[in-house]
This record gives C-alpha cells, sequence and structure tokens, in this order.
C-alpha cells in the first residue's frame, strides 16, 4: 500500500518545523560554549596577571626593605658616633644631631631635612644626592665631604669649615653661596674638584 503524498507532504513538514526549532537551540547551545571558553581564557589571564604582580612584589620587598631600615627622624642622636658607617638612603628627618661624628660614613641618597647638626663632624662624609634642606649646619666640619647634587635650601652654613668639600651640582640658597666663597678653599681627594669651582665663585 503506498503511502499517499499528502501524508508524506505533512511528515516532512514536520520535520522541517523540529529542524527549524532545533536550530536556535544549536546556535544558545553553541553561544554558551563559547561564552565559557572565554571566561576560561579571561580567568587564565587574570591568573598569571596576578601571578606575576606577586612575584615582582616579592622580588622587590628586600630592596625596599633596605632603603627603609634605617630611620632615625625626630631622634636624639647629639654626640652619637656614626663614623665609618653605610648608612645610604637613611632618614634622619628632624634628628638632634649635635657634635654628631659622621666622618667618613656615606650618606648619599639620605634625608636630613630640619636635622640639627651644630658642630657636627662631616669629615669625608659622603652626602651626594641627599636631601639637606633646612638643616643647621653652624659650626660643622665638612672637610673634604662630598655634596655632589645634593638639595641644600634654607641650609645655613655659618662658621662652617668646608676646605676640600665639593658642591658641584648642589641646590643652595645664593646668600649662602657667597658666604661659603668667602672661606672656599682647597681641593676634594676624591672627586679633583676645588671647593671654589664647585660653588662657582667668581
Amino acid at each position: 500500500m503506498k503511502t499517499p503524498k499528502s501524508v508524506i507532504s505533512n511528515q516532512l513538514s514536520v520535520i522541517s518545523d523540529g529542524i527549524e526549532k532545533l536550530n536556535p537551540l544549536a546556535k544558545v547551545f553553541k553561544k554558551k560554549q563559547n561564552n565559557r571558553n572565554f571566561i576560561g581564557r579571561l580567568l587564565s589571564i587574570v591568573v598569571v596577571i596576578l601571578l606575576a604582580i606577586l612575584w615582582v612584589l616579592l622580588d622587590a620587598h628586600p630592596a625596599l626593605a633596605q632603603k627603609t631600615k634605617i630611620n632615625y627622624s625626630y631622634a636624639q642622636l647629639e654626640d652619637k658616633d656614626f663614623s665609618h658607617q653605610d648608612l645610604v638612603g637613611a632618614v634622619f628627618a628632624a634628628a638632634n644631631m649635635k657634635n654628631i661624628n659622621l666622618e667618613s660614613s656615606d650618606l648619599s641618597n639620605s634625608i636630613l631635612t630640619e636635622g640639627v647638626l651644630l658642630g657636627a663632624n662631616l669629615t669625608n662624609a659622603n652626602l651626594s644626592n641627599a636631601l639637606i634642606d633646612r638643616v643647621t649646619l653652624d659650626f660643622a666640619d665638612l672637610t673634604n665631604a662630598i655634596f655632589t647634587d645634593a638639595i641644600a635650601t634654607r641650609t645655613r652654613f655659618y662658621d662652617t669649615k668646608i676646605e676640600g668639600a665639593d658642591f658641584s651640582g648642589a641646590v643652595l640658597d645664593r646668600y649662602q653661596v657667597n658666604l661659603l666663597c668667602d672661606r672656599a678653599e682647597g681641593v676634594n681627594p676624591v672627586t679633583g674638584v676645588s671647593t671654589k669651582d664647585s660653588l662657582g665663585c667668581k
């Protein structure tokens, strides 16, 4: 018995409708699958970035700790002996350092802002790139000290010994420079620069 054409046509129509209904579902499934893949890749990238940041922080920690290990801010250091020491990057902000002994110490990149160094011994000390603003250096001994590229604005140098000190590139108040030039003499034994030349004395 042959199946009527109308029945076959109806069956084909039903199958076609079923395929059309399934097609959007397949698209939705594929879209969800793509979204999952995208989210997975995104999470992988985030994890890699976080691991990289953690590695950088762990790697930099020793250097940061080394730079900040010495902090004498507001400390009472009168008459203390800090001679021949590695004080690179040390902080002495607003510290009382009257008559302190810093002979031959490395104070490069240190911070002495608002420190009081009346009568301090800074013979042969290295203060290159140091922040020495608003510091009192009256009666201090700066013989052969190195102040290259230091910032010493509003700092006092009254009756300070500066024979052989090198102030090349240092930022000083013009009035203080004029006073220093009146007694500038000698040549720094390390840099080979004369004190007068380093101050730009005429």
